[in-house]
């Protein structure tokens, strides 16, 4: 009998240890992506390109906080006579767990002409604990990290990002909103992102099906109102973006797609 109070006691114990983690980390359902991935765009200026980009998924998991991960890293850099104005060359990237698609850890490495910037976020997502760090640029050592309490679930702009591709899109209609919370930075956000419906876009890879969004900004003084950003997202189960549109108060800005290899499904491409 003691045996067996004993046994039942541990498997209580057992479940509801796993019941924890899983409202910690819940699944969601990821059909868009997986290692390997990498795409590429142009960014442009009016009828310039001024730069170019890349987001990448690394071959291999990585395990961070006890828990499997993906490596992703986001890369922008000018190019061309623009760079001779305005070097840019930022890296970010993020180790976002495989299950819950929420990070375990994101970094910036931000080099604009002689601004320099590197930060290294922390996530606690069971003791709700968010520790921020950022790197003195005359000492080579962090400085004193600051701390926040974090909602449960929450995520960075790339598991964000990342969030919003596995999103079912299915049953909306047109101007319906979603909504993706985040941190960034030291403020938390909840960018809302208006449904626009569906279009076929020409880019450089060939002509494809997009689902179209409108993300509404708040008030700043780079873009020309909320909604003066259209991005359009492959219409497959890959998600991946295709195309971005903005206005700004002087000029307009544009990313779109180039290259891609390591898509888990094949890109939506109108024969």
């Amino acid at each position: 009998m003691k045996k067996l109070a004993f046994g039942v006691f541990l498997v209580s114990l057992l479940s509801g240890f796993v019941s924890d983690r899983s409202e910690i980390f819940p699944l969601v359902r990821n059909e868009s992506f997986t290692r390997g991935e990498v795409i590429k765009f142009k960014m442009t200026y009016g009828i310039f390109t001024v730069g170019k980009g890349s987001a990448s998924i690394a071959p291999t998991y990585y395990k961070v906080n006890d828990r499997h991960c993906f490596k992703v890293d986001v890369m922008g850099k000018t190019v061309g006579m623009v760079s001779w104005v305005s070097d840019v060359d930022d890296q970010w990237g993020a180790y976002i767990d495989t299950v819950a698609l929420v990070p375990h850890q994101f970094y910036r490495k931000i080099r604009e002409g002689r601004y320099k910037k590197d930060e290294w976020t922390n996530f606690d997502h069971p003791n709700k604990k968010i520790e921020v760090k950022t790197l003195d640029n005359k000492t080579g050592k962090f400085k004193e990290p600051q701390f926040y309490e974090a909602p449960s679930h929450v995520r960075d702009m790339i598991g964000g990002f990342l969030y919003l591709r596995v999103m079912d899109f299915s049953k909306l209609k047109i101007k319906d909103t979603v909504t993706i919370a985040g941190f960034f930075e030291d403020e938390f956000y909840k960018l809302k992102i208006i449904y626009q419906g569906k279009e076929t876009i020409k880019i450089k890879v060939g002509k494809v099906r997009a689902l179209v969004f409108k993300p509404v900004m708040p008030k700043n003084d780079l873009f020309d109102g909320e909604n003066s950003i259209t991005a359009w997202f492959s219409d497959d189960k890959n998600r991946i973006p295709l195309k971005i549109d903005a206005k700004m108060f002087i000029g307009s800005a544009g990313v779109e797609l180039i290259e891609y290899s390591g898509l888990k499904s094949p890109l939506n491409i109108v024969k």
